[in-house]
């Protein structure tokens, strides 16, 4: 009698287990990236330029949705989208990132695994042919979160990291771009200084590109990737390659990929505070997103903007600057892509 009864016992629990199971649904897959705030002022924006933007993004929703179709994780699929925005050269971060005061490139990058909270990170390599990838194999491969310059790379080689010489990443557009700014500060009114960042055009302020997705299972992913601020000196690093101003993605709350003025998103921990809203203040994501970015980013004095996706597939993609290169795919893979507000 107890024998059978224990066995009833125990039948009833995997009845009730598999039932549970059965009405938890899988996670709703979901691939959110931007390719910088800032974008191109509207009148400037050519068809042809706005269908190159467009067709950008585009893939690299398609590459980073098949990860996520095919059951793989989110960090692969950030990985497999960001690198589709890095090999094109309309963006700043890998192929066309921005040039330094010298003339050279130095491309920051990080992505953290909201599971684990595991992050990884380099900052001023000049050349990773993708630094997103040299990133997850910082989290992958070694004991710490952030490398930089030439020790990333010594790294990255000993990792089979593909490695491209410095004509790889300059294109004629940026050569130009840093000539530009150049002979602006020679002719710049000294009686009212301007700031370099004040110097450059809401254009020349965007390009830094990210990604944050949620798989199957329920696990969140955020990585950025950038070639930093044109014109930099003297070894500047901005919010990309840092956990929790540039990105952050932890799965009882959000994951969030940032892009604008890169020392303000340090100063106000950008990608973090959305993240701490929601679990200390109990806020949704939208508003979380829309008070951090909206708010206290503009009361700090900073521009851009940010996208957030929660476990729950919802998304926020908050930014203070005309507009916002960015887009969204679903788990039935329809998507949209958007610049501007309307």
């Amino acid at each position: 009698m107890n024998t059978s009864f224990a066995l009833l016992a125990v039948t009833a629990a995997l009845l009730m287990s598999h039932a549970a199971s059965a009405a938890e649904p899988a996670a709703p897959i979901t691939l959110v990236i931007h390719g910088g705030a800032g974008a191109i002022p509207r009148a400037e924006m050519t068809a042809d330029k706005e269908k190159g933007h467009r067709a950008a993004l585009e893939a690299s929703l398609r590459a980073g949705h098949a990860v996520l179709k095919a059951g793989g994780a989110a960090l692969d699929a950030v990985v497999a989208a960001i690198q589709v925005l890095e090999d094109s050269p309309l963006h700043n971060a890998g192929k066309g990132a921005v040039l330094t005061a010298e003339g050279t490139v130095e491309m920051d990058a990080s992505i953290m695994d909201g599971a684990t909270r595991r992050a990884g990170a380099v900052a001023a390599v000049k050349h990773p042919k993708n630094p997103i990838v040299l990133a997850r194999l910082v989290m992958d491969k070694s004991p710490h979160v952030l490398m930089t310059g030439e020790g990333a790379e010594i790294f990255g080689k000993q990792h089979g990291v593909t490695m491209m010489p410095p004509d790889y990443f300059i294109t004629d557009q940026r050569r130009q771009q840093l000539e530009r700014i150049l002979r602006s500060q020679k002719q710049k009114d000294r009686e009212k200084p301007r700031s370099e960042f004040e110097m450059l055009t809401p254009a020349e302020r965007a390009g830094t590109v990210g990604a944050v997705a949620l798989d199957g299972r329920g696990n969140l992913a955020a990585g950025t990737s950038t070639g930093g601020m044109v014109n930099k000196k003297f070894g500047r690093v901005g919010d990309s390659p840092i956990v929790g101003a540039g990105t952050f993605a932890d799965n009882r709350t959000c994951g969030v990929s940032g892009t604008g003025h890169g020392e303000f998103f340090i100063r106000g921990v950008v990608a973090y505070d959305v993240a701490a809203l929601m679990e200390y203040k109990g806020l949704k994501l939208a508003e979380a997103a829309d008070l951090v970015v909206m708010k206290k980013l503009k009361e700090l004095g900073g521009t851009g903007g940010i996208i957030a996706l929660d476990r729950r597939g919802n998304v926020a993609m908050p930014f203070n600057t005309e507009g916002m290169f960015r887009g969204v795919m679903r788990a039935d893979g329809s998507f949209e892509i958007a610049i501007y507000r309307d």
